[in-house]
């Protein structure tokens, strides 16, 4: 039986959670808080979603999703544009190509995986923004940045998997 316009319509929402929540998370965090300092640490909430969705959702997030999704974060949040963009298909990449490593482990080991993530994430970040600024940008914001990311990434965690158990049928 043909299925109809409002069970179609379900199934391209319920499909489309993973990069709208994604893009809810790229502005949550250029909203301005007006506290010194912290747009240079927070938390990269856009990178902890498309981790977590590349393990357990790829092709709910496709590449051409994490592109856009990180260019957008760039031109919002004013990182030249571009580096979060590759940042992001790179953690993509290398997850996606790892997902059978990641697949039905302890949340420990997936967010120990985040941590190396969210490190060398950071890491090309800072090279990338320095490289394009033609000056060594300085080094200690990355690191909180860093402590932030990992910090933060169970509560994130948590919440992507009640939406992936409440929204996202099994395929």
């Amino acid at each position: 039986m043909k299925p109809t316009f409002g069970q179609r319509l379900d199934t391209v929402t319920r499909n489309s959670l993973p990069v709208l929540l994604t893009l809810l998370l790229v502005l949550l965090n250029v909203i301005p808080l007006h506290i010194p300092g912290l747009s240079r640490v927070m938390p990269v909430l856009p990178l902890m979603a498309v981790y977590h969705w590349a393990i357990y959702r790829p092709q709910l997030m496709p590449p051409l999703a994490v592109f856009l999704i990180g260019a957008c974060y760039d031109v919002l949040s004013g990182t030249p544009l571009g580096v979060n963009a590759l940042v992001f298909l790179i953690v993509y990449g290398v997850v996606v190509f790892q997902q059978r490593f990641f697949v039905g482990k302890s949340f420990v080991v997936v967010w120990l995986g985040f941590g190396l993530m969210a490190l060398g994430a950071s890491v090309v970040s800072w090279i990338l923004v320095s490289i394009l600024a033609v000056a060594v940008v300085e080094p200690k914001a990355v690191f909180f940045q860093f402590i932030l990311n990992f910090s933060f990434f169970p509560l994130l965690a948590w919440l992507f998997l009640y939406f992936q158990n409440a929204y996202l049928k099994l395929e």
